[in-house]
């Protein structure tokens, strides 16, 4: 076909743009045309899409880790995952974040500089009604914190820093820990206005509440280790764990820190359903064990130990005697395990 547009060709093309059949900007070749494209200086992007990939992926880890703890502490089911992974300047974040909510600082060691958590305040006190006995429905009234919440709350949330190690370390060794509770970010001082940070955003839902957390991470304090947030490191890493076993150390090690319930059982009684509807406040019911005899000391409802109950610091105590056959728990001889009352 010719280039060349005969006269006729001329006047219908004229006669179309006349009529606004044809935008003259559509009509004109893109073959010399200069693509423009904006780029916002304090935007800077200092994680690719792998990059943002990968630290998703690591804090998908961190969610289920605090999430199971949280529901095993509250007794609730908890519900915690990732939402987004941006990265934006840290005046854009301190912008973000509202009013009386709660941030959690965190050294990042031996990264240099810190971490922080904010935490929506309907989630904190969602966690803070379970910890009293509540049963966490919200809307909560948003207000600052008592000194007592903030020491119930520090305890509820004193292994976040480990699950955010824990969730990290396939990328790198880090030992993150608690620095402080905060509830102005204008005195954090995380980074400079225009530095770029990566905000990681998780929904979290405790009985009826719901609310956001916000992980914030400087550029500057990961910086070292980026080289390292890639699939090809990753996959080799684990490769190299898998021919190692190293991957079923760190499991078992991981084993030996999980919580579980112990219970002393001080005795039994058999009761008639008469004699139960007739007891009142005061009555007495003798159990079967004499207070000289041993008790069963029970892991997850499972018999392992015998003891003998006494009290130890002003606390009521069991001390273990020997273990039960089959129970799968070695205990050393005389060693006192104390109650909470």
């Amino acid at each position: 076909m010719s280039d060349v547009l005969s006269q006729a060709e001329i006047d219908s093309l004229l006669s179309a743009l006349d009529r606004g059949e044809v935008n003259a900007e559509e009509m004109l070749g893109t073959e010399n045309e200069q693509r423009v494209r904006n780029y916002d200086f304090r935007r800077a992007m200092r994680f690719s899409k792998d990059h943002i990939r990968i630290i998703s992926r690591i804090h998908e880890q961190f969610a289920r880790l605090l999430s199971t703890n949280l529901a095993a502490q509250l007794r609730t089911i908890i519900q915690i995952q990732v939402e987004s992974v941006d990265q934006v300047p840290y005046e854009e974040f301190v912008q973000s974040v509202p009013a009386l909510t709660i941030l959690e600082v965190l050294d990042f060691a031996p990264m240099e500089g810190h971490v922080v958590i904010e935490i929506n305040p309907q989630i904190i006190f969602a966690m803070l009604d379970r910890v009293m006995g509540g049963v966490a429905k919200g809307p909560y009234r948003e207000r600052e914190l008592t000194e007592i919440e903030q020491s119930l709350l520090e305890r509820t949330l004193g292994r976040m820093p480990e699950f955010l190690g824990e969730a990290w370390k396939t990328v790198e060794r880090l030992e993150p820990s608690f620095v402080s509770l905060e509830t102005n970010p204008q005195f954090l001082q995380l980074a400079t206005s225009n530095e770029t940070v990566l905000v990681v955003t998780l929904s979290a839902r405790i009985g009826e509440a719901t609310g956001l957390m916000n992980i914030c991470i400087p550029h500057v304090t990961v910086e070292p280790i980026i080289p390292k947030l890639t699939t090809q490191y990753l996959y080799d890493v684990s490769k190299s764990r898998n021919s190692t076993g190293y991957g079923e150390q760190e499991m078992e090690a991981h084993l030996h820190q999980v919580d579980v319930d112990l219970q002393a059982e001080l005795g039994a009684a058999e009761l008639t359903v008469d004699e139960v509807l007739d007891l009142q406040v005061g009555d007495i019911i003798p159990l079967s064990n004499s207070i000289r005899d041993a008790i069963t000391v029970t892991v997850d409802g499972i018999p392992t130990f015998t003891g003998q109950v006494g009290t130890r610091h002003k606390h009521y105590a069991v001390q273990i005697i020997q273990s039960v056959k089959g129970g799968g728990v070695n205990a050393r001889k005389g060693e006192a395990v104390s109650g909470g009352n």
